[in-house]
């Protein structure tokens, strides 16, 4: 009788450990998507914002600002997934010299006993660098 109680205790203990890593695995799945959606979109909707006739002109490095909100709102609806909202924040977005400053948040949901809401906060400042 003690050895199946034991046989028992072990079998539950593994499914919850099992739970707790898929658990945890979600989680950070999520947020390094997150992540790296967030630093490939935004460097790459910076050069699509580049102004060349500018740096053409007299050698200045800016971006244009509608046009880098409108590419990174693009390409991150693009790339993020159906399953889950986003919420963008753009706080600051300097033309000249490039720099950006952005958060993305979105929520995962848990369920243990009780339906569990986790926010996944992302940010991220950005300078455009390009060798002189």
């Amino acid at each position: 009788m003690r050895e199946s109680l034991w046989a028992v205790f072990i079998v539950g203990l593994g499914i919850v450990s099992i739970t707790f890593v898929y658990f945890f695995q979600s989680m950070t799945n999520t947020d390094e998507h997150n992540y790296h959606l967030l630093k490939e979109t935004t460097e790459a909707a910076m050069y699509d914002a580049f102004d060349l006739a500018a740096y053409r002109k007299d050698l200045t490095i800016r971006i244009d600002r509608e046009k880098f909100v409108e590419n990174f709102v693009r390409r991150f609806a693009d790339n993020a997934s159906l399953a889950r909202t986003y919420e963008i924040k753009i706080y600051d977005v300097n033309e000249e010299p490039p720099k950006v400053s952005l958060q993305v948040s979105s929520i995962e949901q848990a369920r243990v006993t009780e339906v569990m809401d986790f926010d996944i906060v992302n940010k991220l400042d950005a300078i455009l660098e390009t060798p002189y």
